[in-house]
């Protein structure tokens, strides 16, 4: 069960596609972080929604807000991908343990050994205003992303 609206956002701490740590705790009180699940790089869907968030990246990743993107995949396998998809945020890598960070918000699919589209906004004392969780083939829509941004 994935967590919920006025939960306290379980703290991670992931490598990037460029082998950089990045800790959830890294933002509090500076940045809202949208915080994506995707299951797998290189396939239709995740590439599409990735790639239609590099498109309108400055209202993900500014001032005020932080784009944290994870997978299941090896770091190894994110830096191709965002080479080449051209994506200029952080790819996290979710692989060893595997699937840790998934679990602890709740959209690892243990059947599959992989996260299913899970959206998390998270506030700047860590607290989860916004989610949304989605099975593997639905994409979702950035619009809604937009809007609870504008909200906090």
């Amino acid at each position: 069960m994935a967590i919920e609206v006025g939960d306290k956002a379980p703290e991670f701490e992931l490598k990037d596609n460029h082998g950089r740590t990045v800790a959830l705790s890294d933002f509090r009180g500076e940045k809202n972080v949208v915080l994506l699940f995707y299951p797998f790089a290189f396939t239709g869907v995740c590439t599409g929604e990735l790639c239609a968030l590099r498109d309108e990246l400055p209202k993900f990743v500014n001032e005020e807000t932080q784009l944290l993107a994870v997978s299941n995949d090896s770091i190894h396998t994110l830096r191709v991908f965002g080479e080449q998809e051209g994506l200029e945020y952080p790819l996290l890598s979710d692989f060893w343990p595997h699937g840790e960070t998934s679990r602890a918000y709740g959209v690892f699919d243990e059947e599959k050994g992989c996260a299913v589209r899970g959206t998390f906004i998270i506030d700047k004392e860590g607290v989860v205003r916004w989610t949304v969780v989605n099975g593997l083939p639905d994409a979702r829509d950035l619009n809604d992303y937009v809007k609870a941004l504008d909200a906090l």
